[in-house]
């Protein structure tokens, strides 16, 4: 039965907006008078798939709504609830009126008769290929319970790494900010105060004192112009980013920075090779997979790798050999795919170079934050100590300046 999203007034004249079933328009819009609502606008939820154009998509999802949605749907279908009841149920268990109004478009899609992995097309805003590429395997499979396990398992682990991103990075960041804030702050108001001091006496200031006095002369008359600066050049920036040739000579440069490529090379790499993972062993054949995988990484260089390997196995040549020949993988990864396609095991080692390649990333996350939190301290520690200096030097010889 079709869900429809409503407007309506209600007795007291008053509008409200949600959701209901009916068989046509008019069957939902006589639901509505018979609940003493006088409907103003009707529209059919899986309709505004067609709105769904704009990064920020009305029926999209966020990871942890996705990771949600997924453990409750697995949770109530591998306990024997048919799959529309159990999409009712979820609908009526979320709080977000965008994520059940998804949901609730998905039912009404399967019980006109289209299959699960159909219905999520309906919403690619809300589902990834890769979700509705495992789910059309589980379908096909008939292990349909299995694989919504699995990828519960999937989007809650990565829900978890991008957490685990967001607060290791999170600290460092605000300390950036109050540190760029404390110095900034130090030099246009703070330092011209105390130097007025010094305007008077007709004596050379230190070296040091002279500096600091035309550092913050400059940021005084040209900040605004340097902060507009700035700004513009990460929207310039940004939009060369948009053009395929220069975002690949950066993401190339990326992979060739010491600590950054390693980090860059390792995130893509876990990524794709837990999308392999979970892809195959679903059952999706290996070149849909390796298709599928592409859209999970975000380096260019390394994408363009994958696709060349996708070539090469399609020709018949094994997939460690195709992804080693790029270099751009680590060593580990390819020899744990080589032991999976030659013990015929290949999901479980796709799964454990994944699992190989997150714990570095932490790890190595960690090591940036532990060496950049101090590093960062001793930084503004060190640049408060030359403004006190700049400032402290000319007391120090004031009496010879006064003379």
């Amino acid at each position: 039965m079709p869900v429809y999203e409503y407007q309506a007034l209600s007795p007291s004249g008053r509008q409200e907006k949600g959701l209901i079933e009916g068989d046509t328009p008019r069957h939902a819009r006589q639901s509505l008078r018979d609940r003493g609502l006088a409907p103003l606008e009707l529209q059919e939820v899986a309709e505004r798939r067609t709105e769904q154009r704009s990064f920020f998509r009305r029926g999209g999802m966020s990871q942890t709504e996705l990771a949600l949605f997924t453990r409750q749907l697995a949770t109530l279908v591998r306990s024997g609830l048919p799959l529309d009841e159990a999409l009712t149920a979820v609908s009526q268990q979320t709080e977000s009126s965008r994520v059940r109004r998804t949901v609730l478009g998905v039912r009404a899609s399967v019980v006109e008769g289209n299959s699960m992995a159909q219905a999520l097309a309906l919403f690619p805003g809300a589902f990834p290929p890769l979700f509705r590429a495992t789910v059309e395997a589980g379908e096909q499979s008939g292990k349909l319970d299995g694989v919504l396990e699995r990828l519960a398992d999937y989007v809650e682990r990565r829900q978890a790494m991008q957490q685990k991103i967001l607060l290791a990075t999170f600290y460092p960041a605000i300390l950036t900010l109050v540190a760029i804030g404390v110095v900034s702050l130090l030099l246009t108001y703070v330092v011209p105060k105390v130097v007025e001091v010094f305007q008077d006496i007709d004596q050379q200031l230190p070296p040091l004192t002279r500096g600091l006095i035309a550092l913050s002369d400059f940021l005084r008359e040209y900040g605004a112009a340097l902060v507009v600066a700035i700004a513009l050049g990460l929207f310039v920036f940004s939009r060369l980013m948009l053009n395929p040739d220069f975002r690949r000579r950066v993401h190339l440069w990326q992979l060739r920075l010491p600590m950054i490529g390693r980090l860059t090379r390792g995130a893509n790499t876990g990524r794709f090779t837990r999308t392999l993972g979970i892809l195959f062993g679903s059952g999706v054949p290996i070149l849909d997979a390796m298709r599928i995988g592409t859209q999970v990484v975000a380096n260019l260089p390394m994408r363009e790798a994958i696709e060349t390997a996708t070539l090469r196995v399609r020709e018949g040549a094994t997939l460690n050999r195709s992804l080693a020949d790029s270099k751009l993988f680590p060593p580990i990864t390819i020899h744990l795919i080589a032991s999976g396609e030659a013990s015929g095991k290949l999901d479980d080692m796709l799964d454990r170079a994944a699992e190989n390649q997150e714990r570095e990333v932490e790890t190595l996350i960690a090591a940036v934050m532990g060496i950049f939190e101090p590093l960062l301290i001793l930084t503004m520690g060190a640049i408060v100590l030359v403004i006190v200096l700049a400032i402290l030097l000319p007391i120090f010889d004031l009496n010879q300046l006064v003379k």
